[in-house]
């Protein structure tokens, strides 16, 4: 069975967004870079709740024509390549190969677990919360920006319960950025 990996850039301050909705402070450096792209490498599926899809639909598929960082150029044909999931109450279709589950969220993901290595969820915190809430997250890949926004979107929404992780690694990155990479506790024991 596969896992599903949320993998998020957040401040130190733990917002994934500033005040304003800006997204121009994550430091992608070659190194931090190449370890994403060997993440999304392979069978790979993305997944995106709809306000992050139409942010990296908005650039992804045109991303040599909007920019010239190393990482944008060697992103930008993985991410065509991908398979893509939209999970939303609204939205009806997604082109650029995404499919769009609107209903039986969890049973579908799970689903989809059982038929591909990785699910990667990509920001967000209505869904990434979503999924906590019901334990389909098996890992958390948070990626720690020196970054103070002084507000913005948390990464996580309010939760009803606590949920138990294990920090499974520790990294910093040449850009300073660190990776808090956790599972989530088997309840079992």
């Amino acid at each position: 069975m596969g896992e599903l990996i949320h993998f998020v850039h957040q401040s130190l301050d733990g917002f994934i967004e500033g005040p304003n909705g800006e997204f121009d402070w994550p430091r992608m450096d070659s190194e931090l870079s190449a370890y994403s792209q060997e993440l999304m490498s392979g069978d790979a599926v993305f997944l995106y709740g709809r306000v992050v899809w139409e942010m990296m639909s908005s650039f992804w598929p045109q991303a040599e024509q909007h920019s010239t960082h190393e990482h944008d150029l060697a992103f930008a044909p993985l991410w065509r390549k991908a398979s893509k999931v939209v999970v939303s109450r609204t939205l009806e279709k997604a082109d650029w190969d995404a499919r769009v589950i609107s209903e039986n969220v969890v049973e579908e993901l799970t689903a989809l677990k059982r038929s591909s290595s990785r699910l990667l969820l990509f920001g967000g915190s209505v869904l990434a919360s979503f999924l906590t809430e019901r334990g389909v997250i098996d890992e958390y890949q948070v990626f720690v920006h020196p970054v103070i926004l002084g507000g913005g979107k948390p990464l996580f929404q309010e939760q009803s319960h606590r949920v138990g992780l294990e920090l499974v690694e520790s990294r910093t990155f040449g850009s300073q950025v660190v990776l808090l990479r956790h599972r989530r506790e088997d309840p079992r024991g």
